[in-house]
């Protein structure tokens, strides 16, 4: 049944995308695909009639849905009847207000995934946001896996743009590979867009409260300021070159970049900034958690003045297949090494965590391991002090939003701010 509904729906998006020929934006990478997508959007959407996929909608069955414009009914026989009326409504009439622009996540798992996925939609413009090593346990290598993305880059069409993050080893790769214009963005000066004079914003009523980041984009060399409201990370200002690079691509100028970006809202569980109970400071990035990630997560604390403690929640990260031993204690003696004050970890696989910061000279005392999110929540609730700083991190499989939401000031927000808040999600 599904293999019949996944080749209805490529055949139906096929023929809407050849009718209406909107301009196709294509986003691919290991981690930053969706907070890209979310940053361009925020770009686009006041100049142009644009669309972008939701939720997780970016493979064989999410991302036709998002050219027909339809949310997935999941099981119900009906409601995928309702969503082939839909498309052939788009095909057999005319849809004045169909999108110009698609912003489409581009997500893989497998080999050819990305070939499945090009052969419904050709992107004019092809955003590569980072190689890493999520998803590696269904590939022999990194090279591969990195291959395997690049064929987004490589089928840009000649008149397109390649958008590439320059800092990352693996999609910088993929600079000579392309057929089309290129423009990278990144933090490193050879970068076509660099982002530079990156700064916390406090509240002027807390000092000790993080409000969000600002930085400049450096561009034919000129610098244009930037604010991003309510969240933090190197991620997120990616994010936002990434949605500036495309911005250019299609004409528009820093001035009115800078503007829509101010806009842009960070995807749920994508280091957030979140209020903790005992006036603490929580960073929510419990959306997913590879390696590359959580160093960068970590990262950001050693950036914060060390006023208050600085506590690490950490779950295990998944699908590493051969490299999670050693993805896992690369993490831990990073950590260390950024002022971690306390080590709280969920999940067999993040005891290697632990093992990696102890090699790098955390004391055994500060580093607590728990089995599941659920054991854990309490136990981070009862350690808090005033003050104290909480990165929150791991795989979706450990469920580490449930640590978040025990700890939250306002955890009735709980559905607006935090992932999987809906559905079968909170049955488990």
């Amino acid at each position: 049944m599904k293999k019949i509904i996944q080749l209805k729906l490529k055949i139906l998006a096929k023929i809407i995308l050849l009718k209406y020929k909107p301009k196709i934006i294509g986003i691919t990478g290991s981690v930053g695909k969706t907070s890209a997508k979310e940053a361009i959007y925020a770009v686009l959407k006041d100049k142009f009639n644009s669309r972008r996929s939701v939720k997780n909608y970016n493979n064989e069955i999410g991302l036709p849905l998002t050219v027909i414009g339809a949310d997935s009914p999941k099981k119900s026989l009906i409601g995928w009847m309702l969503v082939f009326l839909k498309a052939s409504k788009l095909i057999f009439f005319k849809d004045k207000n169909y999108p110009k622009i698609l912003i489409l996540e581009m997500g893989i798992d497998r080999p050819r995934d990305m070939d499945y996925l090009l052969n419904i939609a050709k992107p004019d413009i092809g955003i590569l946001t980072f190689v890493g090593s999520v998803h590696l346990e269904y590939f022999a290598s990194k090279e591969k896996l990195r291959q395997e993305k690049a064929k987004l880059i490589k089928n840009i069409k000649k008149l397109g743009y390649a958008v590439i993050n320059y800092d990352n080893e693996g999609s910088r790769k993929s600079i000579n590979e392309s057929r089309s214009k290129v423009i990278t963005y990144g933090l490193d000066e050879k970068s076509n867009l660099q982002a530079c004079e990156i700064r916390f914003s406090f509240e002027e009523a807390d000092k000790s409260y993080l409000q969000g980041i600002n930085f400049k984009i450096i561009y034919n060399g000129a610098a244009t300021p930037v604010l991003l409201p309510n969240v933090l990370g190197v991620n997120a200002i990616y994010a936002a070159l990434a949605g500036a690079a495309t911005g250019i691509a299609l004409g528009m100028n820093m001035v009115e970049i800078s503007q829509s970006l101010r806009n842009f809202v960070s995807p749920k569980g994508r280091m957030n900034i979140i209020k903790g109970i005992k006036n603490t400071t929580i960073i929510d990035d419990t959306y997913n958690s590879e390696p590359q990630s959580a160093i960068a997560a970590l990262g950001i604390l050693k950036r914060i003045p060390d006023k208050n403690r600085k506590i690490a929640v950490l779950g295990d990260m998944l699908e590493l297949g051969k490299y999670s031993e050693e993805g896992h204690r690369e993490v831990g003696k990073y950590l260390f090494k950024m002022g971690v004050d306390k080590l709280i970890l969920v999940g067999e696989r993040s005891r290697d965590i632990g093992r990696g910061a102890m090699n790098a000279g955390m004391l055994k005392d500060n580093i607590f391991h728990f089995s599941k999110s659920d054991d854990a929540k309490m136990f981070v609730q009862d350690r808090l002090r005033e003050g104290d700083l909480v990165l929150i991190k791991g795989s979706q499989g450990t469920r580490m939003e449930k640590i978040v939401k025990e700890i939250m000031a306002e955890p009735l927000r709980a559905e607006e701010l935090l992932v999987r808040q809906e559905g079968e999600w909170l049955d488990e």
